[in-house]
């Protein structure tokens, strides 16, 4: 079996800092190689992803400049990719959308795992190619697509690159875009109510950089608030390994949310708001607690310490999270559509010798 993952090409594979769905590809591919399955990816020349690479773009180009010139970007990206693999590979796996049209030219067949949230104008799209198999990265998301070839895949992460440590230390932090929609706000309220310190690391992107000098940089005082850039994997793990709790108190539904189980991995139990997939990710009382609001955030800071162990968290997340997990149910969806291809082919041969 031969699989090409295309990904966009402005982000490496994996990212060095920002990136959760090159993230996804890169787990994806160790996985499957792992398992003994080929698989090519397609995605900038900078990445470093353990397996055969190509690429047509040689440069990670992030931030985008605009959204037509990075539409125009992804659809020279994926065309190139889809006609270099046509004839070599079995299946494409698309993590964008561009590459949608192609599925209805004869020759390989599609998955397409679906990491935005759900727009109407999308969903649309996705019933003229009834042929693909769609992944939905959450329960909740699948509810929202009508789509007849759907299933829910969770993501996995590589265990092995996240390091348990069960000594906390009295901080919470948050990780992700600097953005309201990711109430980075709300984590700051959370802080100076319960007067517990917080460490904030994510990407302040262009669009959301007024949201930050005037919601979030003036409470940055380098002692209860602190802001520490950008985190690649090994500020990631001193980051979030070290901290009594993660604060993710989302203002919108998140398709899944791979931070959560990046700290859980390290055995920090995440603070959450609702919203999309969080209650598909934290076992309440587990891993993390779902609260109704930032009161309710605030009142249960104080159990953080009595209620979780690190081992129980990091243990929850490995039985649910793994990589190698989420590359076995993407292997199984694979056989199945080369099995079911097979058994027409043989239907249509028997067919034909009645008939002759």
């Amino acid at each position: 079996m031969r699989i090409a993952l295309i990904a966009a090409p402005f982000i490496s594979v994996p990212p060095k800092r920002y990136g959760g769905t090159e993230l996804f590809v890169a787990y994806l591919a160790e996985g499957l190689t792992n398992r003994g399955i080929e698989v090519l990816v397609y995605a900038n020349g900078q990445s470093t992803v353990k397996c055969e690479l190509r690429w047509l773009y040689e440069h990670s180009d992030w931030p985008i400049q605009g959204e037509s010139y990075a539409n125009i970007k992804d659809l020279n990206h994926t065309s190139w990719a889809i006609n270099d693999c046509w004839n070599e590979v079995d299946i494409v796996h698309l993590n964008n959308t561009p590459g949608l049209g192609f599925a209805r030219f004869r020759g390989p067949q599609f998955v397409y795992t679906i990491h935005h949230p759900q727009e109407p104008c999308l969903s649309e799209l996705y019933s003229y190619f009834p042929q693909v198999q769609y992944v939905t990265i959450s329960r909740f998301q699948q509810e929202r697509e009508s789509i007849p070839r759907v299933r829910t895949i969770h993501h996995g992460i590589d265990m092995s690159a996240y390091k348990l440590n069960t000594r906390k230390e009295p901080y919470f932090c948050f990780l992700g875009r600097i953005a309201p929609l990711k109430g980075t706000h709300l984590a700051i309220e959370v802080s100076r109510r319960t007067g517990i310190p917080l460490k904030i690391a994510g990407e302040i992107q262009p669009l959301f950089r007024s949201y930050f000098e005037s919601q979030i940089k003036p409470h940055i005082d380098g002692k209860l608030i602190e802001y520490v850039g950008e985190a690649d994997l090994a500020v990631k793990n001193e980051l979030l390994g070290s901290a009594m709790a993660m604060l993710f108190p989302i203002q919108w539904n998140e398709p899944f949310g791979l931070v959560m189980i990046e700290a859980m991995a390290t055995g920090t139990p995440v603070l959450a708001l609702p919203g999309g997939a969080v209650s598909e990710v934290i076992a309440d009382g587990v891993s993390g607690f779902v609260c109704d609001s930032v009161d309710d955030m605030v009142a249960k800071a104080d159990l953080v310490p009595s209620t979780f162990n690190p081992f129980v968290v990091r243990r929850y997340t490995e039985k649910n999270f793994s990589a190698d997990r989420m590359a076995a149910e993407y292997a199984a969806v694979y056989e199945e559509m080369l099995d079911g291809i097979a058994r027409t082919k043989r239907a249509v041969s028997a067919t034909n010798i009645v008939n002759m």
